[in-house]
């Protein structure tokens, strides 16, 4: 069998299909944005039609790039956005309305309410996660009370949710195939991740019919067969897992106390604390890691929403920079006399805040202050986020935490500035990979092994490579002082600061 597979990494801003040969090198990829909606201010919507034709679109881009057919894949793997909810006819698969993105706030008045009835505690214990906007169950809630006639169809079974991962396993099966995996199901207030079942007691508060909800499976299973029609050959879909969890995968964290820290259109920072489901008393997340033979394994987790998207801000909303890679020279520029803080809080603050009324703010301004200054504010902000939940996961997880490596991957970590300043901040050492499509790489990963054509855990992860390590080099004074006026910029931000 050839050993060829295929990720489609379906993101927040693009959708990625890459091809990985039987050596899991990139032989072929394919890339495509797509339309960020943002019907009122807080709210971020993506047109689900949209998102499946630039994932039928960049397949055939991968595989022309790759110079092979469809019929010469092994499996197939998906990896994705998570939280974001889709909702469509059973009948048709048509959507019922646009998705709702994880970044979305809509639903913050509604985790309120939920807070005001003391259910917190009780989401927290079956869930791992707290009451946010950020994840799914509010979401669907607010799609089924505010979609005209939807919660009758849902209870009649007529209506089908899911994360994009089941969405598009729906389309490609050609709805043969309702099933989502356990990490993806572990971010939308309505699984219980010790039982590893979605919940009736948080379905009830959420008034969400168990009827629309998929079958939940490990992260390596059968999830279906594509459809031959869509691209000439019927492939099994033999991987799945959400974007965060994929890269975790893929940065072979497999052993308890290993850490990630992926900068994509957010940070996510995920640290390994095996069959030991920890509750965090610092405004972590307690999630799934990954499921493989049934047997779970948990993660810490810190969410930050704005990363990357500070970059695009400065570049679409300013128009200080032409391109994401200006920021790097542009920081190396900038006046080292001046602290300029950018607290990205463009929709709220995540991990370890939890702020869903705080907004972005700018501090230490200067006449003199201009595109370089923002640009190292935009690129720190990003650090200083990272330290926040270093520290965070430090008091909750004594097992070696103290001297973590941390593995990084996404788009930002192509700054040699950035994660130089990373390590310097975290005062801990930075390693980035060889192979930098580690969400895609995860996923496919699932796929591959399951179909017995790559390596099983323990040889995958003896072919990780370190690229680069970046130690620490500033000065602690230094390090202490910077730390001081973050955190002093972050109180000033927070809505009740």
């Amino acid at each position: 069998m050839s050993g060829y597979v295929l990720a489609i990494d379906q993101g927040t801003t693009s959708t990625r299909a890459i091809v990985f040969d039987g050596d899991m090198h990139v032989a072929g990829k394919g890339q495509k944005e797509f339309t960020q909606i943002y019907p009122r201010s807080g709210w971020v919507e993506h047109d689900p039609e949209e998102i499946w034709d630039s994932v039928v679109s960049t397949v055939h881009m991968a595989l022309r790039d790759a110079g092979i057919e469809a019929r010469d894949l092994a499996a197939l793997g998906i990896t994705n956005q998570r939280e974001t909810v889709v909702v469509w006819e059973r009948g048709t698969g048509r959507p019922i309305q646009n998705a709702i993105v994880w970044q979305d706030r809509r639903t913050a008045s509604y985790c309120d309410n939920l807070k005001r009835q003391d259910l917190e505690r009780l989401f927290t214990k079956k869930t791992g996660l707290i009451l946010d906007p950020y994840f799914s169950g509010t979401k669907l809630s607010w799609m089924l009370a505010n979609v005209k006639g939807a919660r009758a169809r849902a209870a009649r079974g007529d209506l089908c949710f899911g994360t994009i991962d089941t969405f598009l396993i729906w389309r490609l099966t050609g709805g043969k195939s309702f099933v989502t995996d356990a990490t993806n199901a572990s971010r939308t207030l309505m699984y219980n991740i010790a039982e590893n079942a979605w919940d009736e007691d948080l379905l009830d508060i959420l008034r969400v019919p168990a009827a629309m909800l998929p079958e939940v499976k490990d992260c390596a299973a059968d999830f279906g067969t594509v459809d031959p029609d869509i691209f000439g050959a019927a492939i099994p879909i033999l991987g799945v897992a959400g974007d965060q969890q994929a890269a975790t995968i893929g940065q072979a964290c497999f052993a308890p106390g290993m850490m990630k820290s992926t900068y994509g259109t957010g940070c996510f920072a995920l640290l390994n604390t095996g069959a030991d489901m920890v509750r965090s008393k610092n405004r972590l997340l307690t999630t799934i890691a990954y499921r493989l033979n049934g047997e779970t394994t948990y993660a810490l987790e810190g969410s930050i929403f704005i990363a990357g998207a500070a970059v695009q801000w400065l570049r679409d909303g300013l128009g200080i920079i032409g391109s994401a890679a200006e920021t790097n020279a542009l920081a190396e520029r900038a006046d080292p006399t001046q602290e300029v803080y950018l607290v990205p809080a463009f929709t709220g603050l995540g991990a370890p805040h939890w702020d869903a009324k705080a907004r972005g703010a700018i501090f230490g301004l200067t006449r003199n202050s201009g595109p370089a200054e923002l640009s190292r504010a935009a690129l720190e902000a990003v650090c200083y986020q990272t330290r926040d939940l270093l520290d965070a996961m430090q008091k909750d997880w004594k097992n070696g935490t103290e001297d973590t490596v941390l593995r990084v991957d996404g788009g930002m970590v192509a700054s040699n500035w950035t994660m130089q300043r990373l390590a310097d901040l975290l005062d801990a050492p930075v390693d980035r990979p060889v192979i930098l499509e580690t969400t895609a790489l995860g996923a496919a990963w699932l796929a591959g092994s399951r179909a017995g054509v790559w390596p099983d855990r323990d040889d995958f992860s003896a072919t990780w490579k370190r690229d680069r390590r970046f130690e620490p080099e500033m000065d602690e004074k230094v390090r202490a002082a910077k730390l001081k006026g973050w955190k002093n910029a972050v109180k000033r931000t927070l809505s009740e600061g």
